[in-house]
């Protein structure tokens, strides 16, 4: 069978060493992991340590010590970076600060997959595109429903637009072999797309007064780190150094300082290795591999700690079922399952895109399901939408956690007892080598001995 000798020839592949062109060189691979498949290993632990995390802030703002959590986020102050943000407190060391190197991974990730991974190429791109498209209007349509009688809620539209791809794929690693890795892997494509609207509307939509100098220092700073690039330039340490001075210049410069992560992760130099391991001479290969852990072990759950904190007393349900958090709850549960569910359907009945392998279609629907968890990136968007504005902030958050924990619930109780999809004979030999590149070590072998 061909698919059995690729297969082979594949795995044989990955236990020798791996030689990848640049240029008129060759250059030497070694057989570590991809950074895909370290990037699910540590989204799925760090999604679980999310999900604490954001439990934790609940049963703190909730208890005693909500004073204390409160006054040590908001009331310490720090040195003033920017007139507009005035002192520098804990929780805009965060927002501002911690964040930046999260949405710097971000800025990695999408650029590694668009250039040396799943998003390498039109067909590959067009589902997760498609999907994330719809999955990103339709929210924000259904919101704008909901609070139509309501001009001051309408800037908080692109709340539940967003899919939070750590808490999805922890709650994709609690269902273990239940959950097929075609799933992961559209999950993980989906998000990324996602990410990237995300990112966009930050920068284009939540940007109100513009410092014109500060954002011609950016553009300088950014077309050195270019230049950089172009002539060659290996070393991460000048890049990191420009890296940070950039950060700075966006912060003065009234767009938000976390889109300085994703600029200076465009212009990260990425040794292009397609199939292959990751190669160890790529910058961009081997800040994403540094920057991960940190991400999601330490940066995105100390987030979630700092803004998922939502004091409870005296909120009934006259609070709950207020315009603003049952817009964004509602968009988030229903317009995330209908509008990637039935992207994707109408993909693959019209032929548009080849069905998801090993997957049937209820567990394409869990997943979709799980897509209207919105967490992170919705609770980060949310304090941009209502700035100053403390009430309708805290009520996006009951929104987000409102319709997120029921995403999360619910797409998790339709894959535990979804039937299982295809079985892995019939996957094609460009699926199979997919998920090869990032299952772990012992369910390869087994993909190799069913195959």
């Amino acid at each position: 069978m061909i698919l059995r000798s690729g297969l082979r020839m594949t795995l044989a592949d990955q236990n020798s060493e791996i030689y990848a062109p640049k240029g008129d060189d060759i250059l030497p691979r070694s057989g570590r992991n991809s950074a895909l498949r370290d990037f699910l290993k540590s989204e799925a632990a760090g999604g679980i340590l999310l999900m604490f995390a954001a439990a934790l802030a609940m049963v703190v703002a909730n208890s005693p010590l909500y004073e204390m959590y409160h006054h040590f986020l908001h009331e310490m102050k720090g040195p003033v970076l920017s007139a507009k943000l005035g002192p520098m407190t804990p929780h805009l060391w965060i927002n501002d600060g911690l964040m930046a190197i999260f949405f710097l991974l971000v800025g990695l990730e999408i650029k590694r997959e668009f250039v040396d991974g799943r998003l390498n190429s039109w067909d590959r791109r067009r589902l997760p595109v498609v999907a994330a498209a719809a999955g990103m209007a339709v929210p924000a349509l259904i919101y704008l429903v909901i609070v139509k009688d309501f001009p001051a809620l309408y800037n908080g539209w692109a709340i539940p637009a967003a899919t939070d791809i750590a808490f999805a794929i922890g709650v994709l690693a609690l269902l273990g072999p239940r959950a097929p890795t075609s799933l992961k892997l559209f999950l993980v494509t989906v998000a990324i797309v996602d990410d990237m609207g995300a990112v966009a509307i930050i920068a284009l939509v939540y940007t109100a007064e513009i410092n014109g100098a500060a954002l011609l220092a950016s553009a300088a700073i950014l077309a050195i780190m270019y230049t950089m690039n172009r002539n060659g330039v290996l070393k991460l340490w000048p890049y990191l150094i420009f890296a940070g001075l950039l950060w700075y210049a966006v912060l003065m410069s009234g767009v938000h300082a976390t889109i300085a992560g994703v600029l200076a992760a465009m212009v990260i130099p990425i040794v292009v290795t397609p199939t292959s391991p990751d190669a160890e001479n790529s910058p961009l290969h081997r800040l994403e591999h540094a920057i991960s852990p940190w991400s999601a072990f330490l940066i995105v759950p100390v987030f979630g700690f700092a803004n998922a904190g939502v004091s409870l007393q005296g909120i009934g349900m006259d609070q709950i079922f207020a315009p603003l958090p049952l817009g964004i709850a509602a968009g988030l549960f229903f317009g995330k399952q209908i509008a990637i569910f039935a992207s994707v359907w109408i993909s693959v009945k019209t032929g548009f895109a080849g069905r998801l392998g090993g997957a049937s279609w209820l567990q394409v629907y869990g997943v979709a399901m799980l897509c209207g968890i919105g967490f992170t990136m919705s609770l980060f968007i949310g304090a941009l939408a209502f700035p100053g504005n403390e009430l309708l902030i805290e009520e996006a958050k009951i929104g987000v956690l409102g319709g997120s924990v029921l995403s999360a619930v619910v797409g998790f109780c339709i894959l535990r007892f979804a039937p299982q999809g295809r079985h892995l004979e019939s996957l094609d030999e460009e699926e199979a080598e997919e998920l090869l590149d990032v299952l772990p070590d012992a369910e390869a072998q087994k993909l190799k001995d069913a195959l």
